[in-house]
């Protein structure tokens, strides 16, 4: 039986009566799937949307706490499209401030004033901001921190950590996975292995890796290399392997270590930012770093992010000893997505909600193994936070994540997707502001059925 948004009359939130032995099916979505593998490199235009399950799939709209297929499948989404949609899907004053705004012009190659009201609004908001610039994606904002690093240092390599996640460009696309513990090697020297072919071979000589959470070990590593060390990266949460937490003074000491060598701490907020507090973690944290990268939740799903920092770093740009350039760069449409985005954050204040749903719903979830007979471990701050099946009570780096039975997180993600509940494959959840109390319930309420089934 499919169930279609159309004609499916109880909203899933509030319906009693479903028996969710009436699983979903994807029949039209596999069919375009067929089609787009004809024109599209793997059917898709990013790698990680193979991984859907059981497959690529199409959508056709998204409204609050919920995204439909072709297929007229109806999702509770705690994937938020990866992440960016902090207030759940067609947010309406959103939408009306890029439409408004766009009627004005899409792109001038030149400057309009709502850019610089942005501007303003972020360095009032975040404490190291000092001075911006606006880019596209990420991926690009990491490596414009690293530009600026190695021009003020006179250093050329960074250091980063294992299993943590900055754009998929070359020299960051080392030490993201492994095959095993073991493969990593020892802790003090770790192996690293390219996550993709076509790299350039010197692309691996360009950085350090170090195990997170491993305050001694980073400090006899930076005092003994602190002399071709521009930078140190980090995602202050470490969300994209385990959603593993800073272990306590961590960041403070390698804030002091950075700061001692004249190093600069770059601060990964694509996730954190705008997620753990409305001036991302460095404010959550109180720890100021040099550099931060902002993007995902900052414009709501439009391609927007930020390379913000103090002055004496961001001042290499302004003097044009480091070239910053981009076409597409502060467009009108994301500019006025992302002031929307902070005026409602500011509005209406939804953090401590996405505290308390998040928290709640980890501890829905541990209850729910925990009936099961499930080695569940769930873990995070709460407005995102990741599970895992392992006998360990904490993952605190990348080398535990390893403990995990990806076999058992595949089964369980896939059987509440097909009972109605998206989750991102690896295991991590977002809280928006559109989810309510009862939508966390439902979340519970399905994965105890599906916990006690596989």
């Amino acid at each position: 039986m499919i169930l279609r948004h159309q004609s499916f009359k109880t909203n899933l939130r509030s319906s009693k009566s479903w028996s969710f032995m009436d699983l979903y099916t994807y029949k039209k979505s596999s069919e375009l799937l067929d089609r787009a593998r004809k024109v599209l490199a793997g059917g898709v235009s990013s790698e990680f949307r193979k991984y859907n399950h059981p497959h690529a799939l199409f959508y056709t709209h998204g409204k609050g706490s919920r995204v439909y297929d072709v297929d007229g499948n109806e999702y509770l989404d705690f994937t938020l499209s990866q992440g960016p949609l902090i207030l759940g899907h067609s947010h309406p004053h959103v939408l009306q401030s890029v439409q408004q705004y766009s009627q004005t012009g899409q792109l001038f190659a030149g400057q309009h004033i709502r850019e610089v009201e942005l501007a303003e609004k972020i360095n009032a908001i975040i404490p190291g901001a000092e001075l911006m610039r606006f880019c596209l994606d990420g991926s690009e904002a990491v490596q414009t921190a690293f530009r600026i690093a190695r021009a003020k240092t006179g250093k050329q390599k960074f250091l980063r950590f294992e299993g943590q996640y900055h754009g998929w460009l070359d020299n960051v696309c080392w030490g993201i996975a492994a095959k095993s513990t073991e493969a990593l090697g020892s802790r003090e020297e770790p192996n690293v292995f390219p996550w993709t072919e076509g790299l350039p071979a010197g692309s691996g000589n360009e950085f350090i890796v170090l195990p997170w959470n491993d305050l001694e070990l980073l400090k006899q590593t930076i005092e003994k290399h602190h002399h071709e060390l521009a930078a140190v990266i980090t995602e202050p949460v470490m969300c994209n392997s385990g959603c593993i937490e800073p272990a306590d003074g961590f960041l403070n000491g390698l804030r002091e270590l950075c700061t001692k060598f004249g190093i600069a701490l770059i601060f990964d907020e694509v996730i954190t930012g705008f997620r753990l507090s409305l001036g991302g973690a460095q404010s959550y944290y109180n720890i100021s770093p040099d550099l931060s990268v902002f993007a995902k939740a900052i414009a709501s799903g439009y391609p927007l992010s930020v390379i913000a920092g103090k002055r004496e770093w961001m001042k290499l740009i302004e003097d044009a000893r480091v070239i910053h350039a981009g076409t597409m760069n502060s467009s009108n449409p994301t500019i006025a997505a992302a002031l929307a985005t902070i005026e409602v954050l500011e509005k209406e204040n939804p953090y401590k909600r996405l505290f308390i749903y998040g928290n709640k719903l980890m501890e829905g979830l541990r209850q729910a193994a925990a009936e099961a007979n499930q080695n569940l471990l769930v873990q995070g701050p709460g407005p995102m936070f990741n599970i895992g099946f392992t006998p360990l009570k904490r993952i605190k780096d990348y080398r535990d994540t390893f403990t995990c039975d990806k076999a058992k997180l595949g089964k369980f993600i896939g059987a509440m997707h097909d009972h109605g509940i998206r989750i991102i494959g690896r295991g991590l959840w977002y809280i928006s502001a559109a989810h309510r109390e009862e939508d966390i319930d439902l979340a519970i309420e399905k994965a105890k059925t599906v916990l006690k089934t596989i």
